[in-house]
């Protein structure tokens, strides 16, 4: 009996320690750091690309919190009411506007641009969130390969159409959101569409968040002397719809199995939104231009982000393939 007695002290022991290093790893590993700033913004506007869901929601919460009058920019007209009505509610805050974007339509992203400049006197934070993840070979509208039209050439038509407004309002911010897939990305100039085949859903979408950080790089020294800051920054791993591609084929067989890891895993929205919103407010972030963030601190990017005369040639294309003149 105390052989046996011995062995289970020592099963909830070893259990535990298990619990206790698991929540911790969760806690340091996973979830990471919080914005700590209580910085209030009213007076302010700010845009969000994608406020309708995920951490672009918690985002527009956040910021409307804070006083700020917050434009949701999504393509979805019902859901983007919903999420509007939902963000209003959760920050008792009624300057919470709508407005269509669909970021896969040059069409689209200019008349938007064209009503915000007529109706918003002052930009002073722009949130480049939208994005699309691992989906199937697919053109945009515009003749587009998807991941890279949506979260590379709406962003960078968008915040060029708006950079004029957006300066006036200095000391101002944009910020990105691109991902630590950029460190697994590469540019092909030959065939940044893919049109020569060899599509990888995986090589797409760390390509066009490699071109997010690089973007972000390249504005930032073209701004330079303007009181405009720029940031790209790596949200964490989160459980949020971006990822519906991933899960949809397997979803029905691996279903618990598949949520428990990502629970695991993963951060919540409002934990994933945490860079976003330091990056966006944060007194500490204040003039740290064109810099990389992940867990609310400057981290290095990719290497390939760092040859400026890349950037300047990625800005140079994007500035061809949206006929921005």
């Amino acid at each position: 009996m105390a052989g046996i007695s011995l062995d289970l002290r020592t099963i909830l022991l070893c259990s535990g320690v298990a619990v206790v290093g698991l929540a911790a790893f969760r806690y340091f590993c996973v979830i990471g750091r919080s914005c700590t700033s209580k910085k209030r913004l009213d007076g302010k506007t700010a845009i969000v690309t994608g406020g309708n869901t995920g951490i672009g929601k918690e985002t527009a919460i956040d910021l409307a919190k804070r006083g700020a009058r917050v434009i949701v920019a999504c393509r979805d007209e019902k859901r983007g009411s919903d999420a509007v009505r939902d963000i209003k509610a959760a920050s008792k805050s009624e300057e919470v506007i709508l407005k269509k974007l669909d970021l896969a339509s040059l069409a689209s992203i200019r008349q938007f641009s064209e009503e915000i400049l007529q109706e918003e006197s002052h930009i002073d934070i722009l949130i480049n969130n939208a994005g699309v993840m691992l989906c199937p070979y697919h053109l945009t509208e515009d003749g587009f390969e998807m991941q890279f039209g949506t979260n590379h050439l709406g962003h960078f038509l968008l915040t060029n159409l708006l950079l004029d407004r957006i300066k006036e309002s200095a000391p101002s911010r944009i910020v990105t959101v691109s991902s630590s897939a950029n460190y697994r990305g590469s540019l092909d100039f030959d065939n940044m569409m893919w049109a020569n085949g060899g599509y990888s859903a995986l090589g797409s979408y760390t390509r066009s968040k490699l071109a997010n950080v690089m973007f972000s790089r390249e504005l930032a020294k073209r701004l330079e002397g303007t009181g405009v800051s720029t940031y790209s920054l790596h949200p964490g791993v989160i459980n949020t719809e971006l990822a519906r591609h991933i899960v949809a084929g397997w979803k029905i067989i691996f279903a618990p199995l598949l949520y428990t890891l990502m629970w695991f895993l993963t951060k919540t929205p409002k934990q994933g939104a945490q860079t976003t919103l330091h990056c966006a407010v944060s007194d500490e972030a204040e003039g740290i231009t064109g810099k990389y963030w992940s867990n609310c601190a400057v981290k290095k990017p990719n290497k390939l982000a760092l040859i400026d005369e890349d950037c300047t040639k990625l800005w140079e294309y994007s500035t061809e393939q949206v006929k921005l003149l």
